[in-house]
Order: C-alpha cells, then sequence, then structure tokens
C-alpha cells in the first residue's frame, strides 16, 4: 500500500522532490464549463478525467477523483457513500470542481488545489511555495522512530527526545515525530517565512504547538548553531534537505518547477551544499551518540561517507544507509561517535 500511494504521489505532483472549496470564487466565466447534464460526481469524474487526458495531465482519473471528492467532503472518491455519487451537485459545487480543475490544467500540484495532504496519519495544510512531503520522507520517520525506540530501551530513559529538525516546510517531519514521541520536544528551523507561517498552522491545527520551537533560521549563516545551543544538546538532528543537483533543475516537472520554492529543491553543483552545513553543525549541536538522519539523493550516500572520511575533526560516521520502497539508497543515519569535552545545559524554555 505504502509503495502505491508513493507512486501515485509522484504521478500526481511530479517526481522527485489547497485551496480547497475556500479556493473557489466563483466566476461568472469559468474557462472549462462542464458538458450540460453533467451533475452527479461520478458523471463529472469521468468529464475532467478525458479533459485531463486530452491536455497531458498525469494520472487524470486519480487528479479528478480527488477534486470532486474534496468538493463534497472527502478525502477520496472511493470513500464517498454510493448514494452521493450518483446525487446530484448544487451549482455551487459544479462550478467549485470546474475551477479547482482548471487549477490543475495550469499543472498545480493536486496538494496545493485541495490545500491539504495527509502525512504520516495527520491532516496537514498545504499553500505554494513551501515544500510538499513526499510518501518517502515518512520513511524516513519511520525509521528515526524505530533507532530512537532501541536507544529509549537500552538506555531506559524516561525523558523524551530533543529533536532538532533542519528546513521544517510544512511542519510535516516535526509535528509527526511530536506525534508518536509524545514526551518529545522539538526546536524546527527554516529560513522561508512562508514555511515558518504554515508550520505554526499545522502545530495549532494538531494542538501540537506547547511542545515545539519554531525558530525561523538560516543554517548557512556563520555560527548560527551558537544560537541553536541555547536549548541544549539534542538527541537528534533530522532534516529533508535540498538535494537536487542543480544540473538537474531544469528537468524537474511543471508541478514543481513551477510551483514549490526552487530554494527547498536546489542543492547545489552535487546537492550537498545543505547537507554539509548539517554535517558541519551536527556536532556543536548532539549529544553523546546523538543521531543525524538525512533523506538524500541516491548518488549521496557515497558522496557524503566520503566527505566524512575527510573530516574525522566532525567525529561523525556514517553507520546505515536505508533503502526506500523503490530500492534506492535514501535515508542515511550518521552518529556522533566521540564526545565532547563539554555540552551546554539544557535550557529548555
Amino acid at each position: 500500500m505504502k509503495l502505491w500511494r508513493r507512486i501515485l504521489w509522484g504521478l500526481l505532483s511530479g517526481p522527485g522532490r489547497k485551496i480547497g472549496t475556500q479556493g473557489c470564487t466563483f466566476s461568472s466565466r469559468p474557462p472549462h464549463s462542464p458538458l450540460a447534464g453533467l451533475v452527479n460526481a461520478t458523471e463529472l469524474v469521468s468529464h475532467w478525467t478525458a479533459v485531463f487526458e486530452d491536455r497531458g495531465i498525469p494520472e487524470a482519473r486519480e487528479s479528478s477523483e480527488y477534486i470532486v471528492a474534496h468538493v463534497l467532503g472527502a478525502k477520496t472518491f472511493q470513500s464517498l457513500k454510493p448514494a452521493l455519487r450518483t446525487q446530484s451537485l448544487t451549482p455551487q459545487q459544479l462550478q467549485c470542481v470546474q475551477e479547482l480543475s482548471s487549477q490543475r490544467l495550469q499543472r498545480m500540484p493536486v496538494q496545493y488545489i485541495l490545500g491539504e495532504w495527509d502525512f504520516q496519519g495527520l491532516s496537514l495544510k498545504m499553500a505554494p511555495p513551501v515544500f510538499i512531503p513526499r510518501p518517502e520522507t515518512e520513511e524516513l520517520v519511520d525509521w528515526a522512530l524505530e533507532v530512537e525506540a532501541q536507544k529509549t530501551c537500552a538506555v531506559g530513559t524516561q525523558s523524551g527526545p530533543l529533536i532538532l529538525e533542519v528546513g521544517c516546510g510544512s511542519g510535516a517531519i516535526s509535528l509527526s515525530l511530536l506525534n508518536r514521541l509524545p514526551k518529545s520536544r522539538v526546536i524546527a528551523v527554516d529560513k522561508g517565512e512562508a514555511a515558518i507561517c504554515l508550520t505554526h498552522k499545522n502545530a495549532q491545527r494538531l494542538q501540537l504547538q506547547d511542545r515545539i520551537q519554531i525558530v525561523p533560521l538560516d543554517v548557512t549563516l556563520e555560527r548560527s548553531w551558537t544560537f541553536l545551543q541555547l536549548w541544549g544538546p539534542m538527541d537528534l538532528v533530522i532534516s529533508n534537505p535540498p538535494y537536487v543537483f542543480h544540473q538537474d533543475m531544469e528537468w524537474l516537472d511543471p508541478e514543481i518547477g513551477s510551483y514549490e520554492d526552487p530554494l527547498a529543491l536546489d542543492g547545489g553543483k552535487e546537492g550537498m551544499d545543505i547537507i554539509i552545513h548539517i554535517l558541519t553543525l551536527g556536532p556543536q549541536l548532539l549529544k553523546d551518540s546523538g543521531s543525524i538522519f538525512l533523506e538524500v539523493e541516491p548518488r549521496h550516500p557515497e558522496l557524503v561517507n566520503s566527505w566524512l572520511q575527510s573530516h574525522p575533526d566532525l567525529h561523525l560516521s556514517l553507520v546505515a544507509v536505508h533503502k526506500d520502497l523503490c530500492g534506492r539508497p535514501r535515508f542515511l543515519h550518521i552518529q556522533k561517535s566521540v564526545p565532547q569535552n563539554a555540552c551546554p545545559v539544557d535550557t529548555w524554555p
């Protein structure tokens, strides 16, 4: 099931790296009027599927099903009661389907059209240009949770971990960890104002705002780690950083290149720019034996390992590489291997 969801997501919003009914303006001159007599959900899905296919929109049927279901108050078309699938829509609902479908014709990702998307069982608000969380990132969260659970059992600690997420975007990773680890605390940083705002909204929506500090911060700035040290040594640093090779940016699908923030995607010449900043930052912030979890491009494990070996002063070791459901090396577990002389006191507010 996870593999199917991942393939579907990629086709809906483009590979690689909501405007819901509230986004409908009900204009008097819509660009794509429904055919006469198309008044129920099943007929509308068939109509817009044909329109999308004609215009070369990826996953035409799934796109139309999500839009129609959303207007009718459901997450998926399959979850609609049979009676609703054949029940006449109101003129307002018909026009809203039409307007949202017109946005899809402009190659806007379904996640932005709907204004929300599920991640790790949490319903999160989505809004351009904030990076849309990918299904494979759920695997990163699952792996970090698995390792943290093993560590907790071994140490026998009763307190939850202190976690830093670099590049929080919509808050998907941070809020999922908070939801799954009831005693955990998270520092979520991002340099994008839109991302900071959206993470705040999602934290409040999920009532997790009391255990998360959301901080506007550019980790590429010199000595940014000194500010983060105010919260004390971290158990875990996690990130889905920009990792697309710069030369590959021009090949991104329109759903990505036209709508998502390129700064959340472009990792520089070898996709390593932000990754290197995180690795340099880690030893200054991690507790002894603390972990860094990264989602990366399949070419990166070898590059990261080579870089770490050339910087032994960081005392970081690549201890594991985890493949995604398509068998590509996608996730890295890096561990602080040598204790430092001193650690700041945990001063969580």
